[in-house]
């Protein structure tokens, strides 16, 4: 059975706020809020209204999306901080094919015919970039450097 909205946001602040180190007193504090505020908000006995919800998302250094969106269920996995996105799974074909999740080409400009930098370190893991947009910033490096 899929968990309300409420009951969503309201783990989400939770574990936001545990993760940040912070009481219940503490964000209501930096927030300008009684700490019963926080409590209902966690409990889903209420939902911040938009002001305290950007308030919520910029103290608990995650988006507005994630703070109301993420559902952590099934994932073990905590909120993303602000600017980290999880795009979810994809599954490496035969010849080591992937597909890169609609959201994650929308939001990074990739297209079809787009050339893509495959960089790996074996401690850290593999990283993509954008041909065109590593060679710009390596050639913008290299005009500094000749200066």
């Amino acid at each position: 059975m899929a968990r309300s909205r409420k009951n969503m946001i309201g783990s989400n602040i939770q574990s936001g706020r545990k993760m940040m180190g912070l009481t219940q007193e503490q964000l209501a504090e930096r927030l300008g809020v009684a700490r019963q505020t926080v409590a209902k908000w966690e409990a889903g006995d209420s939902v911040p209204d938009l002001a305290h919800a950007g308030a919520l998302a910029e103290a608990l250094d995650v988006s507005l999306d994630a703070l109301v969106g993420f559902d952590p269920q099934g994932t073990m996995l905590p909120m993303p901080p602000r600017g980290k996105h999880l795009f979810g799974t994809v599954t490496v074909g035969e010849r080591g094919q992937i597909v890169i999740p609609k959201q994650a080409r929308e939001l990074f400009g990739i297209e079809a015919g787009d050339a893509l930098l495959v960089f790996g370190d074996e401690e850290q893991g593999l990283a993509i970039l954008k041909a065109d947009e590593f060679m710009d910033r390596v050639s913008t490096l290299r005009r500094m450097i000749e200066r």
